[in-house]
């Protein structure tokens, strides 16, 4: 293998010869890991003689199985891999248990239940326990059924702390015997059988005679069972590779743990460790700044990232008024970069939360950008968010039968399949639409009495929560919507991380209609639950050709593993990334996040822009931000610190605050400084006392401006405008809606009506 020799710097040289006994190689990012993986197996066959099928190579994901399959057929052959044992964690367990599991009492043909048949188990066991689902709710429950299994812990072994636990604990038991039953198993049954049989003496002993050489990719992602199934399968002879790094452990939420890699020593203490920490990814503006960023940490191996590639142009990071001033110019910044040669298919768009990722897609449709997004669904395709439309869609059209069908037991309120079906038959015998059908549902004879009731309950609740379109705004609309049929709160019973995901798109969802009714009122229009739904039904999917090259949009979390020449990470505010205050959060947790944005950065090759806003309106609220105090690690060499024109002209306004009723008085814009302005042609307030140490932002700076005024320069086709909400925009036209208006090319936001005394000249 000298011709492979050739191509490995000194240490992965090193970590590819070794042989016999524990080798833990700590792999930086963009340090060449899959290389020395492969060359490492075809090493193995080619010089040292060891059989294909003596091998087992345990991956965390299909793909890598894949690629590591495909790179190891140009080394060694189709005929040879076809040979080994190349595959994840549960597939790899999966194939074992085939062939051993009757030695646990697992039948050959066992079945494996995915997420939704595990919950309807739970679902079963609690009915038969007659336990309320909505006190226990059944993806509650089975999160923490498999959080125990992933401990190695059954019913018997699990600690009851409150009646919770108790009755999570009954449902376990029954759980487990309706899968035994069943000869079903979960994927954490995958691990924990394979780890029972082969900790059997007899049983295990077959087993782990069939592997000679074991080795284990992304071993920092291991749980607490995966590192006890590698442990058992090597105990006789302690061939063991792991490939991974500390720096890169970024799924803690999800049950890894990442004091396996930083005490492998500890339980192989003969273990030969070796680092790769030479980068052939990024550019070395790059690699150190993300070197700068994680070396802070307190706990992590070190390791000294360094690279041999050119400096390249510098990281950037800008400050943006918000999220639509950052939207704005990442989209121009993707626009340039197309120009100048670069695939769309080589950009990304990083963020903390998926609920970020409305505002981009907004601005990406505006400039006719494809993209696509990874890890996750459009905001508008998100089920949560789709319900919530349903609802409304069903408040101004009652005969929307498709909407009806959607929530009408959504949350769940007993109306099962049954009653549903009965409920269509009973209305296509009347020829009308279902909530038609409901207004006499009690002359529906094949539907019992108790669906009767549970149908119009639903039925009066539409009815009065129809009834306040009429006076409400359509955003307290929206909430009241949330709260009266119960959606939030059976999300926030669920009690996960899944939940908690959907609880932050329903809160953006309401931003999103206050945006519009903010861009109503500036149109001259009246906001209503039609025009919202309208603007939403025509929000036109630009990548409806799958084969263009699209930007690609995803949370750190889906990055991991994969590199792009533009990355644009955004949202780098303190409680956006890292997510939430350091009050909340552990020191292991902040940790983690840190880690989060040290794969964040190790994402790029050559260009990455980081952005951080003043304010930013997520989660139907306005935040007001500080940057990240990880961009406080970035190097000061190679490293460039911007703003946009709106970040400099929107600075933050705090005065005292004497009472909380106080109206908050106007500020102008055009005045010197932040000297109050007068409202409507009257004299200038003066700014009100308050007690000492009573602080709050004057929000009224940040409204739209109602000047205009003689000094008001004309507008017409082409001039610059400003929006105190939309920011800077090229008037497309002028119009009039009553009264003068304008239609505006705003960045991030797209073309918009506005009238003429919202805008100033720019």
């Amino acid at each position: 293998m000298s011709s492979v020799d050739v191509e490995l710097n000194t240490p992965q040289a090193e970590a590819v010869a070794h042989v016999n006994g524990p080798l833990l190689v700590f792999a930086g990012a963009g340090s060449g890991k899959t290389r020395v993986i492969t060359y490492r197996v075809a090493n193995l066959i080619a010089r040292e003689g060891v059989a294909p099928y003596r091998i087992l190579a345990v991956t965390f994901t299909n793909k890598a199985a894949g690629e590591m399959k495909h790179r190891l057929e140009g080394l060694a052959g189709a005929d040879v891999v076809r040979d080994l044992w190349v595959g994840t964690f549960h597939a790899t367990c999966a194939r074992l248990l085939r062939r051993h599991g009757e030695a646990i009492g697992l039948q050959r043909n066992f079945l494996i239940y995915d997420t939704q048949d595990q919950k309807a188990v739970v679902t079963r066991a609690l009915r038969e326990l007659d336990l309320d689902e909505r006190r226990y709710p059944p993806r509650s429950v089975l999160y923490q059924i498999h959080k125990e299994k992933q401990e190695g812990r059954g019913p018997d072994e699990m600690t009851a702390e409150s009646y919770v636990d108790d009755a999570v604990i009954k449902v376990f038991r029954r759980y487990e015997a309706h899968m035994r039953e069943a000869n079903a198993v979960d994927f954490e049954d995958l691990i924990g059988h394979m780890v029972r049989l082969l900790e059997r003496e007899t049983e295990g002993d077959a087993i782990r005679r069939r592997f000679t050489h074991v080795l284990v990719d992304e071993f920092q992602d291991t749980n607490a069972m995966q590192y006890r199934l590698v442990r058992a399968l090597v105990r006789d002879h302690q061939n063991v590779c792991v490939v991974g790094d500390d720096d890169q452990s970024i799924y803690r939420w999800r049950g890894a743990d990442v004091r396996n890699i930083r005490y492998f020593r500890r339980d192989f203490p003969g273990a030969t460790v070796v680092k790769l920490e030479q980068n052939y990814r990024s550019t070395g503006h790059i690699v150190r700044g993300a070197l700068g960023v994680i070396a802070p940490s307190p706990h992590r191996e070190p390791k000294e990232l360094w690279t041999e590639n050119e400096d390249g142009p510098p990281i950037e990071v800008l400050g943006c008024a918000d999220e639509r001033d950052e939207a704005a110019f990442v989209t121009r910044r993707i626009l340039d970069a197309r120009e100048q040669g670069t695939s769309l298919g080589e950009m990304a768009v990083f963020y903390r939360v998926h609920a970020q990722s409305r505002v981009l897609e907004e601005a990406l449709r505006a400039a006719n950008l494809p993209y696509q997004i990874v890890g996750g669904t459009k905001f508008y395709e998100r089920a949560e968010v789709k319900d919530a439309l349903a609802y409304l869609r069903l408040l101004i059209n009652p005969r929307s039968d498709v909407d009806m069908l959607r929530i009408i037991n959504t949350p769940a309120r007993g109306i099962g399949t049954t009653t549903i079906d009965r409920l269509v038959a009973f209305a296509g015998s009347r020829s009308e639409s279902l909530n038609d059908a409901l207004e006499c549902i009690d002359e529906a004879r094949d539907i019992a009495a108790a669906a009767q009731k549970r149908l119009g309950g639903l039925r009066n609740l539409l009815a009065e929560l129809r009834a306040r379109t009429a006076t409400d705004s359509p955003s307290d609309v929206l909430l009241e919507t949330l709260e009266r049929t119960g959606y939030r709160e059976a999300l926030r019973a669920d009690n996960t991380a899944e939940a908690d995901a959907r609880l932050e798109n329903l809160a953006e969802l309401v931003g999103t209609i206050r945006d519009y009714e903010t861009e109503a009122i500036a149109a001259g229009e009246k906001p209503t639950l039609e025009g919202f739904l309208e603007r939403v039904s025509l929000q036109a999917d630009i990548d409806a050709m799958r084969d263009e090259p699209r930007v690609t949009l995803m949370t750190v979390h889906g990055a991991k593993g994969l590199e792009f020449q533009h990355v644009f990470l955004t949202g780098m505010e303190e409680d956006m990334f890292p997510y939430k205050s350091m009050e909340d959060r552990g020191d292991e947790d902040m940790e983690e996040e840190r880690r989060l944005a040290y794969v964040a950065i190790t994402r790029a090759r050559r260009h990455l822009l980081i952005t951080h806003t003043s304010a930013r309106q997520i989660f139907g609220k306005t935040r007001w931000g500080a940057p990240s105090r990880f961009i406080a690690n970035l190097p000061r060499e190679g490293v460039v610190h911007k703003q946009t024109r709106g970040a400099k002209s929107t600075p933050q306004r705090f005065i005292d605050r004497p009472d909380r009723d106080l109206q908050p008085m106007p500020w102008s814009r055009r005045t010197s400084g932040l000297a109050p302005a007068s409202s409507g042609g009257g004299p200038a307030r003066p700014a009100p006392s308050a007690p000492p140490g009573q602080r709050y932002v004057d929000r009224e700076f940040f409204q739209d401006d109602h000047g205009g005024g003689e000094s008001a320069a004309p507008i017409r086709r082409g001039s610059r405008v400003h929006h105190q909400r939309f920011g800077e925009g090229e008037v497309r036209s002028v119009v009039n809606a009553g009264e003068p208006a304008v239609i505006a090319f705003f960045p991030g936001w797209g073309e918009k009506k506005v009238l003429a005394r919202f805008l100033r000249p720019a």
